[in-house]
């Protein structure tokens, strides 16, 4: 008896060290089995994602490639992450002792790639299952791509893309807690649990970070949009709330300017708006500069002296021609289609991307009143309703998203235009080395590629002066022979209003366009050539006397003074008198006034030259350019007016007034000869 109660006190004893062994092996089962069962479900999973990407993928390729890049997004980073963190996570299969330490440790090396990787990922999840929602829409393409999901994964069921697509989700947020369930089986004082404790907390970490990101990406999209609503579209939009909200914030502006409200400063990221306006600055500069310089070579393209025929005689002349032909269809073309493709282009995108960040900048101003009006609130009642506090995560949110991105946008974007500005240097000196390749072929069959430099440069001079004199004895001949500049011609039914003009201002007021006119600025007028206008100022408001100030009789704006003659207006003859009560025939000519000696007569059938350019306002009348042969058909008109003549040109008949005619004077030799 004694015996039996000694074995019993003996296990009684005993019993508390069995059950905490007992305790201590559980927990080590239970850990192993959390091990297994990560490592496990790693296999399954990579092994899902290569399904994805290699079966899945390659077997839905009538899709859009757009769509398969959103939908699929960067699988295959996440694929090559999470292939390496596999193997390194079965190298721990041997050490059982110390397997926990390492997983955690191992954990903590992949902590930025997994957050890298995954939160691209989800930031693209929510635009990955508008197109499936968009799929579903269309009963026979959902079909194909249900075949497809079916053959390779048949347990995907009837959710099919969905399944799939959530599953790279389902593993980031899994690894925090298959790492707590290994830490709870962890013994305190073992060397693993400290660091299964920082596993556990950094895997929370880049979760919470990935949710972060998700909706500062969500903020962007929203406030980047741009929608082009009409008028009424916008008022509709107009309610009760956005009111009340603009109201508020024009409120907290108005305390700020009057000193009654504090202002929130942000030094680092007012340093970084600075810099984006700078940049923004380039790209607009840049832009209009390439938009001045494309205009400037369509201009000079439109030239075209190669389809001319020169009256020189001689092989440079057409060796000229040649020269310019090919350089007009050759290289000139093709460095256009570079420039639009390679400057233009890009600069144009460049531009457009620049959109995005100048509207979140100008959202954060509204979220930053927001974000002050409710900090003010909470400082004086001490809390604020679940609106107030999502309008001022909203403001963190945007301001940090800001803060994050606009370094990273700043440098994208003067690196892009660096390659922009190099890429046009780049076609210039080839265009340069294009024309110059082209001209020294041509140089060589030229009579005078044999002469010296120096003996070029003279014959060179001599040329040209022996040229720029025989042109200054033709402007000579030319000018006797030019009538004196007389009243122009008034247009068609303008009586009426040069009456009006005269009755309103009188005779010293009334002044004449020598030329067309195009207006540059806002208050500039454009006017064609011998309109009447009457003069309100000989100076702008700025005491300019180039610009004067006139009245068209229907609208005021400002003209050239240097395009401004006197008016001289004719005094009605008697026969004008007698015909105002009646209709005028022929309306289209000018009335005839058949004695006015300072109008100059033109023989009949007379080569004459156009010395002004005339434009035709009608049927019967003809247009001439400056220096074009006429030939003078009759020097008046029906009704015996000097005026006009009636001429030809190229075939064609038609009136133009006579004063625009002139004599051309005797033909002189010119042009020059090159030695041979």
């Amino acid at each position: 008896m004694a015996d039996f109660g000694a074995d019993e006190a003996s296990s009684r004893s005993e019993s508390p060290e069995q059950e905490g062994r007992g305790s201590e092996d559980r927990s080590l089962l239970h850990q192993r089995l959390a091990v297994r069962e990560l490592i496990d479900t790693e296999v399954s999973y990579l092994h899902m994602l290569r399904l994805c990407a290699s079966d899945i993928r390659s077997h839905l390729q009538q899709l859009p490639p757009g769509d398969l890049d959103v939908l699929f997004s960067n699988m295959d980073d996440i694929i090559q992450v999470s292939s390496r963190f596999l193997h390194r996570l079965q190298e721990t299969a041997g050490k059982e002792e110390e397997q926990a330490y390492l997983i955690g440790n191992l954990f903590l090396e992949f902590q930025e790639e997994f957050e890298q990787v995954y939160k691209f990922y989800c930031a693209n999840y929510d635009q990955a299952l508008l197109l499936v929602e968009a799929y579903q829409k269309e009963p026979e393409l959902q079909k194909e791509i249900q075949g497809v999901i079916q053959a390779a994964v048949p347990q995907a069921g009837p959710s099919g893309l969905s399944f799939l697509l959530v599953i790279p989700l389902q593993r980031i947020t899994k690894y925090p807690l298959l790492l707590q369930r290994m830490l709870e089986n962890t013994p305190a004082d073992a060397s693993a649990h400290p660091v299964l404790q920082r596993a556990t907390s950094a895997l929370q970490d880049v979760n919470s970070n990935i949710n972060e990101y998700k909706m500062r990406k969500e903020l962007a999209l929203k406030y980047t949009k741009v929608e082009q609503l009409s008028l009424r579209e916008r008022l509709a939009r107009i309610n009760t709330h956005t009111l009340s909200k603009k109201t508020t914030r024009l409120s907290q502006l108005l305390k700020q300017e009057a000193g009654l409200a504090p202002r929130t400063e942000d030094r680092e990221f007012d340093e970084l708006e600075e810099r984006f306006q700078w940049v923004s600055l380039c790209v607009t500069e840049l832009k209009s500069n390439v938009a001045a310089y494309m205009d400037n070579l369509e201009a000079f393209l439109c030239f075209r002296p190669h389809e001319w025929s020169l009256d020189i005689p001689g092989g440079p002349v057409e060796q000229y021609r040649s020269l310019a032909r090919d350089l007009q269809l050759e290289a000139f073309l093709q460095f256009k289609q570079r420039l639009k493709g390679l400057v233009w282009q890009p600069l144009c995108s460049l531009a457009r991307t620049l959109v995005g960040p100048q509207n979140l900048i100008k959202k954060r101003l509204d979220k930053l009143l927001d974000f002050e009006r409710v900090e003010e609130k909470l400082l004086d009642v001490g809390s604020v309703t679940y609106e107030e506090e999502a309008a001022r995560h909203t403001y963190q949110a945007l301001n940090s998203l800001l803060v994050a991105e606009l370094p990273r946008f700043n440098q994208l974007v003067m690196q892009w235009l660096r390659q922009i500005l190099w890429t046009f240097v780049v076609l210039q000196r080839d265009l340069a080395d294009h024309v110059l390749r082209r001209a020294e072929s041509s140089m060589a069959l030229l009579p005078h590629q044999h002469i010296s430099e120096p003996d070029f440069q003279k014959l060179l001079k001599d040329t040209l002066g022996q040229s720029s004199s025989q042109l200054r004895l033709f402007q000579e001949n030319f000018e006797k022979v030019l009538p004196p500049s007389t009243t122009q011609p008034l247009f068609p039914g303008s009586e009426h209003r040069v009456q009006a003009l005269l009755t309103r201002y009188g005779p010293g007021k009334l002044y004449q366009l020598t030329s067309n006119i195009t207006g540059t600025g806002t208050l500039d007028l454009s006017l064609p050539r011998g309109q009447i206008v009457a003069l309100l100022q000989n100076k702008d408001t700025k005491g300019n006397n180039s610009r004067w100030l006139v009245d068209t009789g229907g609208q005021r704006g400002y003209v050239p003074a240097g395009k401004l003659q006197l008016y001289h207006h004719p005094a009605p003859s008697e026969k004008e008198l007698r015909g105002q009560t009646g209709i005028r025939e022929d309306y289209w000519l000018p009335a005839p006034e058949p004695t006015q000696p300072s109008v100059p007569t033109v023989p009949t059938l007379t080569q004459v030259v156009a010395v002004y350019p005339f434009v035709a306002r009608s049927t019967h009348e003809l247009s001439l350019q400056a220096g074009q042969p006429v030939t003078v058909l009759e020097a008046q008109d029906k009704k015996g007016n000097p005026e006009w003549s009636l001429v030809e040109v190229n075939g064609q008949r038609g009136y133009v007034p006579s004063n625009f005619l002139a004599r051309t004077p005797g033909p002189t030799p010119w042009g020059w000869s090159l030695p041979c």
